[in-house]
C-alpha cells in the first residue's frame, strides 16, 4: 500500500479511537491498533508521536508488552466509558434503544477486567503472591 493511504487510514483510525475514548459504541482498542499498524508501515514519525504520546502511549504499550493496564487506568476507563453511556441513555430519545447500551458497555467491562492488571511501578511482589 502506499504510504498516503497508509497514513490516511492510520489517521482516521486514531481519530475513531479518540472518539471512542468518549462515545462507548465505537471500540478504542482495535482503532488505535490499526493507527499505530499504519503509521508503522507509512510514517515513522507519526508512529513515534502515537507511541509517546502522553495518554495513548502507555495504553498501547501495555497491550503490546502484555503488561496490562494499572488499576487507575481501568478505573477511569470504565468510569468514562459508563458515564458517556449514562449520558447517551439520557439523551436517546428512543426508549428500546437504550437497554442495548448496555451491550458495548458489558463487553468492554469484561474486556477490561479480565485484561491483566499491571503492577504498579517500584512495587514488589510478596512472597507468595504472583
Amino acid at each position: 500500500m502506499p504510504k498516503l493511504l497508509l497514513n490516511i487510514i492510520g489517521t482516521i483510525a486514531l481519530v475513531l479511537g479518540i472518539i471512542g475514548i468518549f462515545l462507548p459504541l465505537l471500540p478504542t482498542t482495535p482503532f488505535l491498533l490499526l493507527a499505530s499498524a499504519c503509521y508503522v508501515r507509512g510514517s515513522r514519525r507519526m508512529h513515534a508521536w502515537l507511541m509517546n504520546h502522553r495518554h495513548l502511549g502507555p495504553y498501547l504499550h501495555a497491550i503490546y508488552t502484555d503488561k496490562g493496564l494499572s488499576r487507575r487506568k481501568k478505573a477511569v476507563a470504565l468510569s468514562t466509558m459508563w458515564a458517556s453511556l449514562a449520558v447517551s441513555a439520557w439523551i436517546m430519545p428512543i426508549p428500546w434503544v437504550r437497554p442495548l447500551l448496555l451491550i458495548p458497555g458489558i463487553g468492554v467491562t469484561i474486556y477490561l477486567l479480565r485484561m491483566k492488571t499491571a503492577e504498579p511501578e517500584g512495587s514488589t511482589q510478596r512472597l507468595g503472591h504472583h
